[in-house]
C-alpha cells in the first residue's frame, strides 16, 4: 500500500467515524430522556446522577462539518477547504456534491497529483466511467507509475469494456506490483470481456 493510499484510507477511516458518532449521538440524544426518566423513577432520592453527563455533544461534531462545508463555500478560493468538503462529501457518498468541490480545487491547482487521482477515484465510485478515465489518465501523466491510480485507471477500463486498454493497463500494474490483490479479478474480468460471444 503506497504511502498516498494509507492517507486516503486514513483520512477516510476518520471522517468515517466523524459522521457516524454524530449520528449515534444524536439517535442517543433522542432516546436518553425517556431512558432516564425510567431508570430514575424508582431510586432513592440521595442515588447519584444516573446516565453520561459529561457525553460529548453532537452539536459540537456536527458544528465542524457544518463550518468546514461553510468555509467551503464562502472562500472559494481557499484550496484546502474545497478539499475539506469533497472529502466530507465523499465519505457519505454524496459523490456528485465531493466531485463539485474537488473541481473547484483543480481549477485552483490544475496541477495537484492528489486532486487529480482523487477525481478519478470519485467519477468512478459514481459510476462515470469516461469522465474518471480521464482524470486518471491525467493523473498518470505527473506520476505514470503510481500502483493506486493504475489500479483505478484499470478498474475504469474494464468497466467500460476497453480490453485491449485495460490488458496494457493490467500488465504495467503486475509489472510494478505483482502482489496487488486486484490483479486476479482484474485478469477475470477481462478474460470475460476478451471471450467471443
Amino acid at each position: 500500500m503506497t504511502r498516498d493510499n494509507l492517507l486516503f484510507a486514513v483520512i477516510g477511516i476518520l471522517l468515517g467515524f466523524i459522521v457516524g458518532f454524530i449520528f449515534a449521538s444524536t439517535l442517543m440524544q433522542r432516546e436518553a430522556t425517556p431512558m432516564t426518566a425510567a431508570r430514575t423513577q424508582n431510586l432513592p432520592a440521595d442515588h447519584p446522577a444516573v446516565g453520561n453527563t459529561s457525553a460529548p455533544s453532537a452539536g459540537g461534531m456536527q458544528a465542524d462539518v457544518q463550518s468546514a462545508l461553510t468555509k467551503a463555500r464562502s472562500e472559494p478560493n481557499n484550496f484546502e477547504a474545497q478539499i475539506k468538503a469533497a472529502e466530507l462529501y465523499y465519505q457519505i457518498q454524496r459523490f456528485d456534491d465531493a466531485i463539485e468541490y474537488l473541481l473547484k480545487a483543480n481549477q485552483l491547482k490544475p496541477d495537484d497529483f492528489d486532486t487529480l487521482a482523487a477525481l478519478g477515484v470519485v467519477n468512478l465510485d459514481a459510476s462515470h466511467y469516461e469522465v474518471a478515465e480521464k482524470w486518471y489518465k491525467a493523473a498518470l501523466s505527473k506520476k505514470p507509475e503510481d500502483v493506486r491510480v493504475l489500479d483505478g485507471y484499470a478498474a475504469v477500463l474494464l468497466a467500460e469494456g476497453n480490453a485491449r486498454a485495460a490488458e496494457d493497463a493490467i500488465a504495467k500494474l503486475a509489472k510494478l506490483d505483482p502482489t496487488n490483490q486486484d490483479l486476479t479479478q482484474f485478469r477475470e474480468k477481462l478474460a470475460a470481456l476478451k471471450k467471443p460471444k
